[in-house]
């Protein structure tokens, strides 16, 4: 199988600003200097983490999901990032998986963040999402979900022998006072799934006044830090490397070892 180029866009937002936003990412994708395959972008990244769904949130068919599928086309690659979405009665801070030919896969948050009061605003997710592209398998997760192990649980697949996920990618919006948490857990995340990690958050003050450092990371199956950066805006591309991947797991089968949780 072939190596797989992302990019990670770590920037500042305009908050609850739809149009600025998508104004913003669209120059930012188009001065990626080099060809890549998959973009990522933060949590909420049309709107910052806001709790006022009822003003901001948009449809499958709104502004926000169509910029997703124009650029994607427009630069062949796939981009990907969470919104806020209105499906029924109930909103959703929902990942898009967007595809070149406009294919869509989507992953409503699993952990709303309670602390923040997420829970009252937003329905959790009950499903995972892996995505595939060029053969590696992808597990789609956002911000607080990093927090909890079994649901980020790789296993050995009964019907392949092969690993569930090669990359797990979280987006967030996670403020610089629990920093610490987030790069270790990205850390801990990547070593025991043996699997390649990508976080992408967004850096600066929130509507609230709230802080975020960005510490955007690439993080490779064996946990050690091949990016990261702190505080300042920034578009990095990096090629992951099939063969190293296909490596360490050959040579330290831990994932067949692992305690086999339920994760529905």
């Amino acid at each position: 199988m072939s190596d797989l180029k992302v990019t990670l866009i770590q920037t500042q937002l305009h908050w609850e600003d739809i149009a600025a936003n998508l104004r913003m990412f669209d120059e930012k994708v188009n001065a990626i200097p080099e060809r890549t395959e998959v973009v990522v972008l933060p949590e909420m990244f049309s709107t910052g983490f806001s709790m006022q769904p009822e003003k901001l949130a948009e449809t499958m068919d709104g502004s926000a999901v169509q910029w997703m599928k124009k650029k994607a086309a427009e630069k062949n690659v796939i981009i990907t990032g969470s919104l806020i979405i209105k499906e029924g009665d109930h909103y959703l801070n929902r990942l898009i998986w967007m595809q070149p030919n406009g294919v869509y896969g989507t992953y409503d948050k699993r952990h709303v963040f309670a602390f923040a009061g997420e829970h009252e605003h937003y329905q959790p997710g009950d499903k995972r999402l892996i995505a595939q592209v060029k053969g590696w398998k992808i597990n789609l997760l956002i911000c607080y979900d990093l927090r909890f192990p079994v649901w980020a649980r790789n296993a050995i697949s009964p019907d392949t022998g092969a690993p569930v996920y090669d990359v797990l990618i979280n987006v967030a919006n996670w403020p610089e006072a629990r920093s610490t948490p987030w790069k270790t857990l990205l850390q801990a995340r990547a070593i025991e799934n043996q699997s390649y990690v990508v976080g992408v958050n967004r850096v600066g003050n929130d509507g609230n006044n709230i802080y975020h450092s960005g510490d955007s990371s690439i993080i490779d199956p064996v946990g050690e830090i091949i990016y990261q950066k702190s505080h300042d805006e920034d578009i990095f591309t990096y090629t992951l490397q099939r063969n190293r991947l296909d490596d360490i797991r050959q040579r330290l089968p831990f994932l067949k070892d692992a305690d086999k949780f339920q994760v529905f």
